[in-house]
């Protein structure tokens, strides 16, 4: 189905250089799309993207801040012309909210109404995915987890920016999108806390045990109690897909939002991850992977947790893998990457899980893989 709609198109992803975007540009690579990246800066160092040269494998990259220079934005979103868009590009981290607040803000607000503003100018259809996060919800720490009619915002500045961001595409769909002249249409995707090979990010759990224990350090953990929508990076860009195909043929969901997030099973703590991944890298004694330093730096929510009715009902996604599988893909990424450090090898490995993830939900009867 994928292959089908996306095969020969072109396909616009902000943030490209960043941890999902990589993934997600790879994905589409083999699905046939003509994809562009529009992305100010790789996240870190090592990073995915450089790292397995993915900017031969796309049509083009354009290395921009798209919360400045609203014109060369424009000018770059007019000349690709594209049929799809997925905005990811955004100031993903807490920690950095806290230090540098106005560039979060700029970045995932103004810039979300950057690309929005470039999008409806365009005198074609083209059919855009927004993903903001899962801490758009104002943070009440609630147990049956959040939907999309609950209340925006949050205690942090990343929190308030993502919820702002969604205010921006509601207001971008009533104002232009709701009767495009040329039928283009914009939904919003919220998830959280993914994992997977290839992510360095900075104040991350997973890169942060990675990078600790491939140095034969011992991992330092915060909140090992706290409890968090664990998903691979494969489950939100799988509902990302998902969700473009179906705002192209059903115009109803056009201005809709959704939760993409793992079965409850997968609601897991933080000590619950870094034992399965050390388990996994090799450790025979648990305690010899990790220690607990308890701080009040600055404020993270306790519990997270979606509900994902509306993605199960209306666009028929649900996640595919279980905590182990989620746990075995990530971690075998990265004892391959510190193995071998080869581009086409790792590059074949990250297409590989691809075809297995893709393999698994067609063996589950999943529509998307028809």
């Amino acid at each position: 189905m994928f292959k089908g709609i996306f095969n020969q198109k072109k396909v616009l992803v902000t943030g490209n250089s960043g941890f999902k975007g990589s993934w997600l540009s790879l994905w589409l690579n083999n699905l046939g799309s003509k994809v562009h990246g529009l992305s100010y800066h790789s996240p870190s160092e090592p990073n995915m993207f450089e790292s397995l040269q993915i900017e031969n494998k796309i049509e083009s990259f354009h290395k921009i801040n798209i919360a400045e220079n609203y014109s060369k934005i424009d000018e770059i979103i007019s000349n690709i012309r594209p049929d799809f868009v997925f905005h990811l590009a955004a100031q993903p981290l807490v920690s950095v909210s806290y230090t540098d607040p106005l560039y979060t803000i700029n970045t995932n607000v103004l810039g979300t109404a950057n690309i929005l503003n470039s999008v409806k100018n365009l005198d074609k259809k083209v059919i855009s995915v927004i993903i903001t996060s899962d801490k758009c919800y104002d943070n009440l720490e609630l147990d049956r987890g959040y939907n999309e009619k609950d209340l925006l915002g949050g205690k942090d500045i990343y929190s308030g920016s993502k919820g702002a961001a969604e205010l921006i595409i509601k207001s971008f769909y009533h104002s232009y999108f709701k009767n495009h002249e040329y039928d283009s249409v914009v939904a919003s995707a919220r998830a959280g806390n993914v994992i997977g090979g290839g992510d360095w990010g900075k104040d991350r759990i997973v890169p942060d045990a990675i990078s600790s224990w491939s140095k034969n350090n011992k991992l330092s953990i915060r909140n090992p109690n706290s409890t968090r929508p664990w998903q691979h990076v494969l489950e939100p860009l799988s509902g990302y897909l998902s969700l473009a195909y179906k705002l192209n043929s059903d115009k109803k969901l056009n201005g809709e939002n959704f939760n993409f997030g793992p079965d409850k099973s997968n609601n897991k703590t933080v000590k619950d991850l870094i034992e399965g991944l050390s388990k996994r890298w090799g450790f025979k004694n648990i305690d010899d992977s990790y220690s607990v330093k308890h701080t009040d730096e600055f404020h993270e929510a306790g519990l997270l947790q979606l509900d994902c009715k509306k993605a199960n009902e209306k666009i028929d996604w649900f996640p595919n893998l279980t905590f182990n599988e989620m746990i075995n893909f990530s971690t075998d990424w990265y004892k391959e990457f510190y193995r071998s450090n080869d581009i086409e090898e790792m590059l074949l490995v990250s297409e590989e899980q691809i075809k297995k993830y893709t393999n698994s939900a067609k063996n589950k009867g999943f529509s998307w893989t028809e």
